[in-house]
């Protein structure tokens, strides 16, 4: 009977410890992420200003996009490994649904230094947009100067087009970066959030 007592013992905590229970009621955790929702559309609000200081024409262009994605990131390189890693959402322009989403990123090249930095993506058409936030979008290679801290300095800040019918802007906040490599991008779905 002890050795039982053990076992239900340990088996208890592993349970609770293994992320299985977050000691959290569903109360908790509706607030919670409706807190992290509202922060996530502050966000957007103020990168999309941001975007419009940055280029006249972005918010006629992104009224007339189908949707478009705003994200909030943060970039490190050491030597010949990069991460980069966010969070935003996507905003239908049709019928006003956002999509709570992640970013992560990973690669190798040659660089140092660390960054935040903003990324707006404008979607042209509808099958642009739902790829987009079912899939996530991945990239390959980048060549990235930055020097900015407290809004002084200078950052190389530009809108590309990075794949057909989507358009990419990046907004460098903070940092000193200077890396060329390979990289790779993935966006996905925030299923906390959504």
């Amino acid at each position: 009977m002890r050795y039982l007592k053990i076992i239900i013992s340990l088996l208890l905590a592993i349970f609770i410890f293994s992320g299985f229970w977050s000691g959290k009621s569903d109360r908790e955790l509706k607030s919670d992420n409706f807190i992290k929702r509202q922060s996530r559309l502050k966000t957007n609000y103020e990168t999309l200003q941001l975007l419009y200081k940055y280029d006249s024409q972005a918010k006629r262009m992104l009224l007339r996009s189908y949707g478009y994605a705003t994200f909030t990131n943060i970039g490190v390189n050491v030597v010949l490994f990069s991460a980069e890693m966010g969070k935003g959402l996507a905003h239908n322009n049709r019928n006003g649904q956002n999509t709570y989403m992640n970013m992560g990123s990973a690669g190798l090249g040659f660089g140092i230094g660390a960054k935040d930095f903003r990324a707006i993506f404008l979607f042209r058409d509808k099958r642009t947009f739902d790829r987009f936030v079912k899939y996530g979008w991945e990239a390959n290679a980048q060549a990235d100067i930055a020097l900015k801290y407290d809004n002084k300095g200078e950052a190389l800040n530009g809108a590309i087009t990075v794949d057909p019918g989507i358009r990419l802007y990046k907004l460098t906040q903070n940092g000193l970066m200077a890396q060329v490599g390979i990289q790779g991008t993935k966006y996905w779905k925030d299923k906390d959030l959504n």
